[in-house]
């Protein structure tokens, strides 16, 4: 089982929380406090002696023009996601194979195809023998089963029922279609409660039941959740070779805000991930 694992250095001058991510070789900066040079510095040393090939910044809009000028790199933006303070995503590569993005104009065309779609689809009625649920630690077998059977390879060990199991414990909120017994859609949202934002994750949906728009329905249905939890920060990090799962969050209401380049593998290779946005306070109840 790959897990990452997340620490926390500090100085007299910085305090930062890390994430040290092997499978995918690189390391991320989930929050800073104090010196921003000495914070990357550290996380460069860091970086460099974790092998990594890509460090990546999450950091505050008011230092956008300071990570540029450090040599970094924009990628991606979501709004509102440190209690309302926008996140801005930097990287530096470390590697010139990690930096390359050869399918960088098809995924441009990918969401300019996405923009060109008709207005959002209201109201989707799934057939009636497809059964939405809240997912319980009891359904961690048959998610894992669900996630085994779409992704080959996927950042997180969703394969490993107790893996499911410790992210419920840890608030992530987990719905699922079940067809004849069988879990055949589910999408998670996984919850800061410190800096109120949720990323919309883990959407996968079986081939032979992807024609009835289950997904938008989960989404809809965890944004509801969200709102009623005082959370209005939602965001989801799709696979930019993806159209469906990008037109699926460009039809419930998100925007594009940018791309994260060579960030994890995913089915069977390194892959460029699109960041897209969404305030729930704009947004009507589920079933409204």
């Amino acid at each position: 089982m790959h897990l990452g694992k997340t620490i926390i250095l500090s100085d007299k001058k910085f305090k930062m929380t890390v994430y040290i991510d092997k499978q995918n070789k690189r390391v991320r900066i989930e929050d800073y406090l104090g010196s921003l040079s000495d914070v990357l510095d550290r996380a460069e040393q860091l970086a460099e002696s974790e092998k990594a090939d890509k460090l990546i910044v999450k950091g505050r809009r008011e230092h956008f023009t300071r990570l540029l000028e450090y040599g970094y790199s924009f990628e991606a933006a979501i709004d509102g996601f440190f209690l309302g303070s926008d996140c801005v995503f930097f990287s530096k590569f470390f590697s010139q194979e990690r930096k390359a993005s050869p399918h960088w104009i098809q995924e441009d065309g990918i969401i300019k195809s996405v923009y060109r779609l008709a207005e959002p689809v209201q109201n989707i009625t799934p057939p009636v023998d497809y059964v939405m649920k809240r997912m319980q630690e009891s359904d961690a077998d048959g998610l894992s089963h669900l996630y085994k059977e779409v992704f080959q390879i996927y950042p997180t060990p969703l394969n490993d029922p107790e893996y499911i199991v410790k992210t419920m414990r840890e608030g992530t909120i987990y719905y699922g279609f079940v067809h004849n017994g069988q879990i055949v859609s589910a999408a998670s949202a996984e919850v800061d409660l410190f800096y109120k934002n949720a990323e919309m994750t883990d959407c996968a949906t079986l081939k032979e039941h992807r024609k009835h728009g289950l997904m938008k329905v989960l989404l809809a249905r965890l944004e509801a959740e969200l709102i009623d939890n005082g959370i209005f920060c939602s965001y989801s990090i799709a696979r930019s070779l993806s159209f469906g799962m990008n037109a699926a969050l460009y039809q419930l209401g998100y925007a594009y805000r940018g791309r994260l380049v060579n960030n994890v593998y995913i089915y069977d290779k390194i892959e460029n991930m699109n960041v897209w946005v969404k305030d729930l306070a704009e947004t009507p109840k589920f079933g409204q």
